[in-house]
């Protein structure tokens, strides 16, 4: 199996993240678009920049990206809740 890349997380919008979370469940565009109120041309456009944001090609390197680094929870995996900019430093 290819090693994943350990470069930063990309910067995504809130939307781009709700969409990412909403591929995950396996939703097609049509349906994305039809759950968030929107056209499948603004979905379409979503996910390409979503794709070229996070070096992937394809729905299923993107799910496994949004893994890696923690933008999603699936089935009780990766659900742990990761810092924030907002959180505050105890030491």
């Amino acid at each position: 199996m290819p090693a994943i890349k350990s470069q930063a997380p990309a910067t995504l919008s809130d939307r781009e993240l709700q969409i990412i979370e909403l591929v995950t469940t396996g939703l097609s565009n049509n349906k994305i678009a039809e759950q968030l109120e929107i056209s499948k041309r603004t979905v379409d456009n979503h996910i390409s920049n979503i794709l070229r944001k996070t070096s992937t090609k394809t729905r299923v390197a993107l799910v496994r990206w949004a893994l890696q680094w923690g933008k999603v929870c699936i089935n009780d995996v990766n659900c742990c809740l990761l810092p924030s900019a907002n959180d505050e430093v105890v030491s």
